[in-house]
Parts: C-alpha cells; sequence; structure tokens
C-alpha cells in the first residue's frame, strides 16, 4: 500500500500543476491532501476519477470559504470515514478526516497555524491537547493508526533551517516541540521518516520568499505518524521535494501487506 501525504495549498492550482497525473504515476493507493481551500462542488474531479481515485472524502471549512479543508482520495472504498472528531470548534475549519481501511485507521489532518497572534496560538495549544486526547482514547479500540498531514510544527532542530533564528517563531515553539515529543510518547505512534532516517536534514515546506526551496532553507512539519506495532511493515519513507505542485512536498509511505 502507498499512502502519501500532501499539502496542496489550494486543489485547484495544483490541478493545473498535473496533481492527478503525478497521484497515478507515483502509483498511490490513497491520496490525503491537506488545504484544499475549497469545497466539493467547486473542483471538477473528472481526472482523479479516470486514474480510478472514484472514492473522495471531503472535509471542508464552513466556518470560513477558502479556508483549510482536507480530502482523503482512494481507489478503494473505506470501511468508515467521520468528517472531523467530535468537537465543532475545530470540526467548524475542516481539519481532520479520519477513514478506515480494514483494521488501518488513517487520519489526514491540517492542523491549526498559530502565527497569527496570540488567540490562534492558544486556539492551536487546545487544538493539540484535545486531539492528542482522542487519539490516545481511540488506539484502546483502534491500535493501527497512521495519523499524516501538516502539523504545522517542527520538532527537532534538524527539521528546521536557521533554528536559533526561529526559537520565537509559531512552528517553532518550545512548548509546541514539548508537545510533538509527549505526542509520539502518550500515543505510541512513530515519526516513520525520523525512524527510518534518523541524521538525514529533509523539510516538507519552504517560504515562497529568497528562493528558499532551491536553497533548501525550510521547515520539516509534515509527517506520518503510525502505530509502533506497525513498524515492520513500513518499506519506505519519501520526500518528495522535486514533484512541485505546492509551497509543500509531498510524503510518500510505503507499507507491506
Amino acid at each position: 500500500m502507498r499512502i502519501a501525504s500532501y499539502n496542496v495549498n489550494g486543489i485547484r492550482a495544483a490541478q493545473k500543476k498535473g496533481l492527478a497525473d503525478w497521484t497515478e504515476q507515483t502509483g498511490l493507493d490513497i491520496l490525503c491532501i491537506q488545504e484544499t481551500k475549497a469545497h466539493r462542488e467547486q473542483v471538477d474531479m473528472s481526472e482523479f476519477e479516470a486514474h480510478g481515485y472514484t472514492h473522495a472524502q471531503w472535509h471542508s471549512a464552513t466556518s470560513k470559504k477558502g479556508y483549510s479543508g482536507v480530502l482523503t482520495l482512494s481507489k478503494v472504498e473505506p470501511d468508515f470515514v467521520q468528517f472531523g472528531f467530535g468537537m465543532e470548534c475545530y470540526d467548524c475549519e475542516g481539519r481532520v478526516v479520519r477513514t478506515d481501511f480494514g483494521d488501518l485507521t488513517i487520519f489526514n489532518c491540517y492542523f491549526p497555524n498559530g502565527g497569527q497572534g496570540d488567540e490562534r496560538q492558544a486556539y492551536k495549544y487546545r487544538f493539540l491537547d484535545d486531539f492528542l486526547a482522542h487519539i490516545v482514547e481511540l488506539k484502546k479500540t483502534r491500535p493501527n493508526i497512521l495519523v499524516v498531514g501538516d502539523y504545522n510544527i517542527a520538532h527537532e532542530e534538524i527539521d528546521i533551517h536557521a533554528p536559533k533564528r526561529n526559537e520565537n517563531n509559531s512552528g517553532f515553539l518550545r512548548p509546541e516541540r514539548d508537545w510533538m515529543t509527549k505526542w509520539f510518547s502518550e500515543t505510541g505512534l512513530v515519526d516513520t521518516f525520523r525512524a527510518l532516517h534518523p541524521e538525514t536534514v529533509a523539510y516538507s515546506w519552504w517560504s515562497y520568499r529568497a528562493n528558499a526551496r532551491n536553497n533548501n532553507k525550510g521547515w520539516r512539519i509534515d509527517y506520518l505518524s503510525l502505530s509502533k506495532e506497525m513498524m515492520d511493515q513500513v518499506v519506505s519513507v519519501e520526500h518528495r521535494k522535486d514533484d512541485v505542485h505546492s509551497d509543500h512536498c509531498a510524503l510518500v509511505l510505503e507499507l507491506a501487506d
């Protein structure tokens, strides 16, 4: 099974850059998209459908148009779908969609960005704690969990260009980084990329300014967090930096049967 997580920063813009053909050529079974910035009725999905991605689980923001939104595309119909995680203060922003495929539960997530000020940073901290509690509880009955998406946090200094310069910026604040440590500890999930590549410098987002992507001055804020019980099924984890449809890159996880 090949699963990708991709913050496309607007699905309609990414489609114009060949996203549907890329999805098929990459051999994906499941594509988890963040920041669709659209509702289902606004997007022509015929190219995806022509490649066999006939099942589309949209969770779009109702609080503001053209904002946030997650979408999980698959060739096989999921056994169970849940939009959000039962808390309207977050669900209205279109941040989480859950899909179950057999014993595997996949959460496609777009975590809040706290960079707009103290109020949004406080909202982000509340989301982090509430979502962690949700996963811990669910794991009691659904032990095989994969949480993919844009977490909007760089965990360690290796995960960000110029860490000292960014230590007071949202996304690399000490409480956020401590939460990431707590996340992996309390949920029993594993940062698959870092587990396979403990010393590799790889980023998943670059500013559009100062030619940051070509100079590889970025942040690793997108993750594929997998239950540690499933780590023996991980074949590979890739950061697809050279495939450009967004200011993020896709992360591709391959799992053995």
